[in-house]
């Protein structure tokens, strides 16, 4: 019997942050390799990540929500482009010249969500 994926918007820091944690794990393909949500996708996940920052909009401020979506937006291309992880691209250090700026813009930012 397939399960159908059910989206799990995150709702406060913590579920964002657990979010994200999934992300990792399930990246560079997110598709669910244990068969209990095989409609589990780079659109499901991206799409839960931007609902939550959404969400969190308020609480993060437009600057910081701005910033986010935008990194966010530039990581989905990043796996987009890569999704077997051929270029190793996702697994660079931030201050690496060729990682995108993601991670390097998130730690010039100082992103960090509020408490």
């Amino acid at each position: 019997m397939v399960t159908e994926y059910v989206l799990t918007i995150p709702k406060t820091k913590g579920d964002l942050n657990d979010h994200l944690g999934f992300m990792m794990l399930s990246s560079p393909t997110f598709i669910d390799k244990t068969g209990y949500f095989p409609t589990y996708t780079i659109d499901t996940a991206f799409i839960e990540l931007n609902e939550g920052l959404s969400r969190l909009r308020k609480r993060l401020g437009e600057e910081r929500y701005l910033a986010l979506r935008e990194m966010s937006d530039r990581m989905r291309a990043l796996f987009e482009a890569d999704p077997e992880d051929v270029t190793g691209m996702r697994k660079r250090p931030a201050h690496h010249p060729g990682n995108g700026g993601v991670a390097a813009a998130a730690q010039e930012e100082g992103m960090t969500l509020p408490s």
